[in-house]
């Protein structure tokens, strides 16, 4: 990949974005949509309102419109890239693009069916050095958006979120009582696994999440552990497994 930025928290940096999307015509993160369109299809409806975040240069968006569906927003908080996308998919009328925060989703309440995200939480937490202890800013940062999310899922709406980490890591962050929703997750991949992580609104959390959220409260409450000490020696680089 010629796009690789000499530090991680490049990715975190829309400058980074916008001189990469200013010649990268495509890349997809996690796959194609044909490698998980047999998950996908189960959790949406072709007449669903989709909100896709973080849409990048990914075909994704223009692969879903051809598969029939067409109420499709996108945003990314990248100019270049809106500007590029929206001229590329020009004629496809009922697909929409907007530069946009995912902290601040300038729409209103129960605005969509579906809001999904592919690698885009991941990139915003590229400077943690291990999944077991996620830094303060960056929970802030996620938290923020999730909170967003929900709020602008229509009930019974889902919340769709694809990424190579792993569920005992993710749900850390999604099972809170707050976002008002319930947590499924679903795997795909060839040699290597990656997760759909399945947030449906006004529905409850399972017991076994409403019990981790619960242990994760007093956690909080009390001293760092040794364990997490020892598991902050592992500095895996996290973007380096998400490229099928």
């Amino acid at each position: 990949m010629d796009y690789l930025p000499d530090d991680n928290s490049r990715y975190k940096d829309v400058a980074y974005w916008d001189e990469r999307y200013k010649t990268e015509q495509t890349y997809d993160w996690l796959g194609s949509l044909s490698k998980f369109q047999h998950l996908l299809g189960k959790l949406i409806k072709k007449d669903d309102s989709i909100l896709i975040l973080g849409c990048g240069n990914s075909s994704m968006s223009g692969d879903m419109y051809n598969a029939g569906y067409h109420a499709i927003t996108n945003i990314d908080y990248s100019s270049v890239c809106i500007s590029n996308m929206r001229a590329r998919y020009s004629d496809c009328p009922s697909m929409t693009w907007h530069q946009m925060d995912v902290r601040q989703l300038s729409f209103s309440d129960a605005s969509f069916d579906v809001i999904l995200e592919k690698a885009t939480l991941d990139a915003i937490m590229v400077e943690e050095k291990t999944p077991w202890e996620v830094s303060p800013e960056t929970a802030c940062f996620i938290h923020q958006a999730l909170m967003e999310i929900s709020r602008c899922l229509k009930p019974g709406g889902r919340f769709v979120s694809i990424t190579f980490a792993q569920p005992f890591f993710r749900k850390r962050l999604y099972a809170r009582a707050q976002y008002n929703w319930s947590i499924k997750h679903h795997s795909y991949g060839d040699g290597f696994e990656y997760f759909m992580y399945e947030m449906t609104k006004g529905e409850e959390l399972s017991p076994e999440d409403a019990a981790l959220e619960q242990k994760l409260l007093e956690e909080s409450k009390s001293p760092p552990s040794s364990l997490i000490t020892a598991q902050n020696e592992d500095k895996e680089d996290f973007l380096s497994n998400i490229n099928l």
